[in-house]
């Protein structure tokens, strides 16, 4: 460990520029102090009443709910694991288990799209989760958990799929970087407040109380999306019989686009699941923070990432795919490399605020990508392939942490999730076209 903090003096003049923040905040920042949804839904010209009657209540409400029920948990899960008593490698098969759980059910989570509608499944991947969760409470042994994890990954296959279908055959794709963007950002908004309310939550009772706080909130969720979903038209890419060697062929057709963008969204997805790893285990084990301090650092830096996603979903829409994403994993990678130099408070939140901004730049940029690439007939079976490579990076990257932190320790398995990033940029810039002419033409 070092002395002296230099992060301290490396980062200020990079994390936000007077005028993005002005951007930022005339974008997002409402009348009220606090108001939901976003003013900027409301006064986007190129969202429709439309387009936000159909995502209002049935997508956006339930997501703030349930991004706000993750972020209580995020500080509080590593933790958790660790009051087992076990290695680094078993707190990051832990929790990876999330990860591994939605892989699996990825590919089949798609073909049920298609025989159950995007409500029921919807429904279904929240009530999954919810539950899960809750089981943790009273989880007495590694092995418990761990199944508890997989059965939470198996509902956000569901969730997950059947949203982004939903927003996918809802929004034209001339409007779909910036309606995206504001999921994204509803989701941010939700994690904003969610880790400080987890660190008080635990501080006043135990590491199992945000568990129920999690559920509570998962129910409210489940009756939102009963409530106020309705079963959208279902098109042709929902109704139309597959024999066995579709899903075979929509391989074969979109193999490049499944080699390239899908190489760059698996280390995308990679850097962003092993910063919720690699920032609790740093802050506590080696700067020495409490769980307090640790909510407040997430919370602050969710902050900064929140800021950011009615910006990225202008770039995206008006400049292209591409000039989002790649800022986004290159700025995370950055900072990624800046975490083992710091040795305080305020390195590691200077550090991950850094970290917030680029992927707040990124809000939306792997869902818009996606949906951009579905091709029409196999949406919910492509998005399916999609999310299981990002899957992969996701329940992978704890994994990686947890094995390389135990043989070589903490600070190499930052650089090397820092190397994800890295990667992710150098794909998306040289080998992945640019998509938002793709889709114009299209719609034009």
């Amino acid at each position: 460990m070092i002395g002296f903090d230099y992060l301290s003096l490396i980062i200020p003049p990079l994390i936000i520029p007077t005028s993005t923040i002005r951007l930022c905040l005339s974008a997002v920042a409402p009348p009220r102090l606090i108001d939901f949804p976003p003013a900027c839904l409301y006064r986007n010209p190129l969202m429709d009443r439309a387009t936000r009657n159909a995502l209002l209540y049935p997508v956006y409400l339930p997501a703030f709910l349930l991004a706000f029920s993750r972020g209580i948990i995020i500080p509080i899960l590593p933790l958790y694991a660790k009051s087992f008593d076990i290695s680094y490698s078993l707190i990051g098969l832990i929790l990876a288990g999330e990860g591994i759980g939605t892989l699996l059910a990825d590919i089949p989570a798609g073909n049920l799209l298609r025989r159950m509608g995007k409500k029921p499944v919807m429904i279904l991947g929240v009530s999954c989760v919810t539950l899960s969760v809750l089981g943790l409470t009273w989880a007495q042994s590694v092995p418990q958990v761990v199944v508890l994890r997989l059965m939470s990954g198996l509902g956000a296959a569901l969730w997950n799929i059947s949203r982004h279908a939903y927003l996918t055959d809802i929004i034209p794709a001339a409007r779909r970087g910036r309606a995206i963007s504001v999921f994204g950002g509803i989701m941010r908004i939700g994690t904003f407040a969610g880790p400080v309310t987890g660190g008080v939550i635990a501080g006043w009772f135990d590491l199992r109380a945000p568990f129920i706080a999690y559920a509570c909130l998962g129910v409210a969720a489940a009756i939102v999306s009963a409530i106020f979903i309705k079963r959208v038209g279902e098109n042709e890419s929902d109704t139309t019989p597959h024999t066995g060697g579709h899903l075979f062929r929509l391989l074969k057709s979109q193999a490049r686009n499944l080699s390239t963008a899908g190489a760059g969204q698996l280390f995308a997805q990679g850097i962003r699941s092993g910063r919720h790893i690699i920032i609790p285990l740093y802050a506590t084990d080696v700067i020495g923070l409490d769980v307090l301090q640790l909510g407040w650092v997430l919370s602050i830096s969710s902050f900064v990432d929140m800021i950011m996603f009615y910006p990225a979903g202008v770039i995206m829409d008006r400049f292209g795919r591409k000039f989002a994403i790649v800022p986004c994993f290159l700025t995370q990678a950055l900072a990624m490399s800046l975490i083992p130099l710091t040795s305080s408070f305020t390195g590691l939140l200077l550090a991950t605020c850094l970290m917030g901004l680029g992927n707040g730049i990124g809000s939306g940029t792997m869902m818009t990508l996606g949906a951009d690439l579905a091709p029409a007939g196999s949406v919910g079976e492509f998005l399916g392939v999609w999310r299981l490579i990002g899957d992969l990076g996701h329940s992978g990257a704890p994994l990686a942490v947890g094995n390389i932190a135990d043989v070589l320790g903490l600070s190499t398995a930052t650089y090397v999730i820092a190397g994800f990033g890295l990667a992710a940029g150098g794909i998306f810039m040289i080998l992945v076209p640019e998509t938002l002419a793709k889709t114009e033409s299209q719609t034009g």
